[in-house]
């Protein structure tokens, strides 16, 4: 029986700096996040995927229960980042949207997840048009998901001034959570005549809400979470023990009858990103709360619909949780930063005022076109974003017709969408990230400055205008600690980025040439519509020529391209495109290129492409990111599959001799530990990557050869990861009958082999895995038939250390 009106809340803030390339709209590889493809990627499976499936251990450290922690805990995910989810981790994604719904049956009618304004920018900054925006494209994109309106919404960094909470006041919005030096001061309401009392961070009593009283009449509900608590969370190591975290909440009570709430609020990547495990100590730690009857566990609505405020508070204007001087970390060389000693940050005004003065010049040219072709520009923006949620033709058909001022011809069209897309990259211009780290030429930087860039390039679309020049005058007053200046890194790091409905299509040509179904081709943000394509290969040169309609799904925009490209081996591609030849030109320069490509004429292939095209040219870089990655590895993987050939013939010829050395204590030479090093590390990714069981005895001959001639695995991290992908793989094809005897087995001798290796697996959603397909066990809805089922899995049970019985 849980304590009488003490309550736990733990809120987490589950959000990722947006990562994708603003043209393609798609995040690409990241090398920095090895073994995994990006940061979105690595920071899912260590946090976001597991707290949907968290383990609870017992005192010897074997899972007795899996919890889902967002069925218990408060929670907002940035909407950039539940898009990505949904597209790439969609049963974690699930997990989460159901998450809400079993919250609401658990918390009397109450869903834990929280909305966020749209595109994480720090609302006192923004003016009163893009704060109205960032909170209704936040409250639809919620409801998009989650299928009911939030009660509370989550503020970038926690920034809030008066005029962001009369918008969400405004908008329905019942409470916001903020930092506790978020609060001036605070009176009783049932005194209104008492003095302000002023309070701080140390002396606000954050175990109740209160309300805040607005000048438009309109009020908001306030929670100011414990900060020493959530500082002892995501820096002092509370999540090293779920048992001492749940007593450090449930210490915040006194002996007061009255209801109180011990609350925080962090990162939710401290449960398992910033601290491995986290999300088992946040498991845990709700789980002792339960069991033990400290609290109960509550979420923000549910607690405000019981215990309303009895207090009221005035707010510190201009505020924010991650900036002590309020929110200059946005817009000044304040002395808040990342931690590079000896760098400034005196670019950020700068480059603040920069983004300021486009989105002024932008306004006025939006306006006056938008209100031509529009009912009302602005109240066009905001429904925008039912476009945004669905690039379908017929979402796109809907919102004009709504928002038209008469019927629209084609070019009108792709006119109003442009000058939304204008808008929507001027807001995501200014998404925190931006200013918040170090160095103006940091990737968090050019990732806001590629959303300026696609404002201009679509305001000179549609306008004619050029601010691109000005833009870039005004960059060079923001000084770097790396280049020269902000324009520097402008022209250097985001200009290039530049993607064109000519650089699709160069793209898509330099692409046919490899891929087996080039209609096919995953173009992100455009489509491709194929006139004619033709591939000819002769051996290793390859010619490839097509005519296609190039369009892209946010303007509608598109053009017609003919190309014809050239494969002369290796890295050496040399193509042509262009946007005005006419189909007779194009037969025409097919026949000749086609028929000297044939007959083993390379130079007449050239000369004739240069007839017809002109000199300009493209190669291998005017790929997009991954798939010039795929490419280039597919090319070398030919030269190193004749590489490695040759090393396992000098291995295998070698491997006796090798032996006999180890037996007489000498060292085997430096080549010959070399070509063994490369040969083994390819034996062990050629086992994992194979998707039918392999033969445990080369396996083992693999691991034996590792220790006796004392050679190292080339990389640990993502040996672990291909392993626990492999295990996965086969746990999920287990039967609930003998026949899964063998593969049961084959797992358990794989894990114990790997072990002797010195190699830890990540196998947690093994364990998921395995935990579920037991559970019946457990429940004795199913029994072993014979003993050596029962065997298979004691032993599986006892490497995953999951019980079989409670």
């Amino acid at each position: 029986m849980a304590r009488k009106n003490k309550y736990v809340c733990i809120h987490g803030h589950f959000y990722q700096p947006p990562r994708e390339n603003a043209w393609l709209e798609t995040v690409e590889r990241q090398e920095t996040a090895h073994p995994f493809h990006d940061w979105n990627t690595r920071i899912n499976f260590e946090c976001y995927a597991p707290n949907a499936a968290a383990r609870i251990l017992d005192e010897t450290g074997w899972i007795v229960k899996i919890r889902n922690n967002y069925n218990r805990i408060s929670f907002n995910f940035g909407p950039t980042l539940l898009s990505w989810m949904a597209e790439n981790d969609a049963d974690a994604y699930e997990l989460i949207l159901k998450a809400d719904q079993r919250s609401a049956t658990r918390f009397g009618g109450h869903g834990s997840a929280v909305a966020q304004v749209f595109s994480h920018l720090i609302m006192p900054l923004a003016n009163y048009r893009d704060k109205v925006t960032q909170v209704y494209w936040g409250v639809r994109d919620f409801e998009s998901r989650f299928n009911r309106y939030p009660e509370g919404i989550w503020l970038a960094e926690t920034a809030v001034d008066t005029e962001t909470l009369e918008v969400l006041a405004a908008h329905g919005i019942q409470y916001t959570i903020l930092a506790p030096r978020q609060a001036k001061s605070v009176r009783k309401i049932s005194n209104q005549t008492a003095e302000w009392k002023q309070v701080d961070a140390d002396t606000i009593d954050t175990r109740h809400p209160y309300w805040c009283m607005l000048p438009s009449g309109r009020k908001i509900a306030l929670y100011f979470y414990h900060g020493a608590i959530a500082q002892e969370v995501a820096f002092n190591g509370l999540l090293n023990s779920g048992k001492s975290f749940a007593s450090r909440l449930t210490r915040v009570f006194d002996n007061d009858h009255d209801a109180q709430l011990a609350h925080i609020a962090t990162d939710g990547e401290s449960y398992g990103h910033h601290h491995r495990y986290g999300e088992m100590a946040l498991a845990d730690a709700m789980n002792y709360i339960e069991d033990h009857g400290e609290a109960s566990l509550t979420n923000y609505g549910q607690f405000l619909e019981l215990f309303p405020p009895t207090w009221e508070v005035q707010i510190h204007e201009n505020s924010s949780w991650s900036c002590v001087h309020g929110v200059e970390r946005w817009r000044a060389d304040c002395g808040c930063n990342s931690g590079k000693p000896g760098w400034h940050q005196r670019w950020r005004k700068p480059l603040r005022d920069t983004l300021d003065w486009l989105r002024d010049e932008i306004t006025p040219l939006f306006e006056r076109e938008g209100n031509r072709l529009l009912k009302d520009a602005w109240a066009a923006r905001n429904d925008y974003i039912e476009v945004v949620l669905n690039r379908s033709d017929a979402a796109v058909d809907k919102f004009l017709k709504k928002h038209q001022r008469r019927e629209l011809s084609y070019l009108e069209k792709v006119a109003v969408l442009r000058l939304m897309e204008i808008q929507r990259f001027a807001i995501l211009m200014y998404t925190s990230c931006g200013w918040f780290f170090d160095e103006i030429s940091g990737i968090e930087t050019n990732q806001i400055l590629q959303y300026a860039l696609r404002a201009m390039d679509y305001t000179h679309d549609v306008f004619g205008v050029d601010l691109r020049t000005e833009f870039t005058r005004r960059l060079a007053d923001a000084p770097s600690n790396v280049l020269s200046n902000g324009a520097v890194s402008f022209r250097q790091n985001v200009i290039p980025t530049r993607v064109t409905l000519e650089r699709v299509a160069t793209h898509f040509a330099v692409a046919s040439l490899f891929e087996a179904d080039p209609h096919g081709l995953n173009l992100f943000n455009y489509t491709a519509s194929v006139e004619f394509f033709e591939r000819i290969e002769a051996g290793t040169p390859k010619f490839a020529a097509g005519k296609l309609r190039i369009r892209s799904t946010l303007s509608q925009a598109e053009k017609t391209f003919c190309y014809a490209v050239l494969y002369l081996g290796q890295q050496h591609i040399i193509g042509n495109i262009s946007v005005s030849m006419n189909r007779s030109k194009f037969d025409e320069m097919y026949e000749r290129t086609s028929a000297a490509f044939r007959a083993a004429n390379l130079g007449d292939v050239i000369g004739t492409l240069q007839e017809y095209f002109g000199p300009e040219k493209f190669s291998l870089s005017s790929l997009f990111s991954d798939e010039k990655i795929k490419i280039i590895q597919e090319i070398t993987q030919n030269s190193l599959d004749a590489a490695e050939s040759t090393f396992h013939t000098v291995f295998n010829e070698n491997y006796q001799l090798m032996s006999a050395l180890e037996e007489a204590n000498m060292p085997l030479p430096a080549t010959w530990s070399n070509i063994a090093t490369y040969v083994l590390n390819a034996d062990l990714i050629d086992f994992f990557e194979r998707p039918a069981m392999g033969d445990l005895r080369a396996l083992n001959r693999i691991s034996n050869d590792f220790k006796r001639w004392n050679l190292k695995l080339s990389d640990a991290e993502m040996f672990n990861h291909l392993i626990g992908k492999r295990v996965l793989a086969e746990i999920e094809r287990i039967e609930l009958n003998e026949s899964s005897v063998p593969r049961v087995n084959w797992i358990v001798e794989v894990l114990k082999i790997v072990q002797e290796m010195d190699l830890k697996p990540r196998i947690w959603r093994c364990q998921n895995v395995f935990y579920l397909i037991t559970k019946g066990y457990r429940k004795g809805e199913w029994v072993f038939v014979n003993a050596e089922w029962q065997d298979a899995f004691e032993r599986l049970a006892a490497l995953l250390k999951v019980r079989l019985k409670v």
